[in-house]
């Protein structure tokens, strides 16, 4: 159990006396990634990580709705997405207090937009969430 917890305060997850824990986004995400690997399966990454299967599989499922974001792979080359840039046709309410100029990034039926001053590496770390394979 003690290599078990050094592991997990490892990556942020906070552990109580009392025995519940408090899990990061980024710890979750880590979680959810290993998954995803070729291989993993639910179960034996649940048994590393010392959670339940279906807890897991819930933190997927968030993953999929864009709720999670994954961590970037770690891969030798940069890698290229599409940029559409358009006008927007839609009217505008005056007393809306959100910026005229939003980033928009659009995969399938996924819509998400982030405010102008988004940082670069999180924005490539949701376009890699998005680009992520399904399972």
């Amino acid at each position: 159990m003690c290599a078990t917890n050094s592991f997990l305060k490892s990556l942020g997850v906070e552990i109580y006396a009392s025995g519940p824990r408090r899990w990061s986004d980024g710890a979750k995400g880590r979680a959810v990634a290993e998954t995803l690997e070729p291989g993993a399966t639910v179960n034996a990454v649940a048994r590393r990580y010392g959670i339940r299967p279906n807890q897991l599989s819930a933190w997927r499922r968030l993953a999929k709705q864009g709720q999670l974001v994954l961590p970037a792979a770690e891969i030798g080359e940069p890698v290229f997405a599409p940029l559409v840039v358009c006008d927007s046709a839609e009217t505008r309410d005056p007393t809306d207090a959100t910026p005229l100029v939003m980033i928009r990034i659009v995969r399938g039926a996924t819509q998400v937009e982030l405010s102008p001053d988004t940082a670069a590496d999180r924005i490539a770390a949701i376009v890699h969430a998005l680009e992520a394979p399904t399972c």
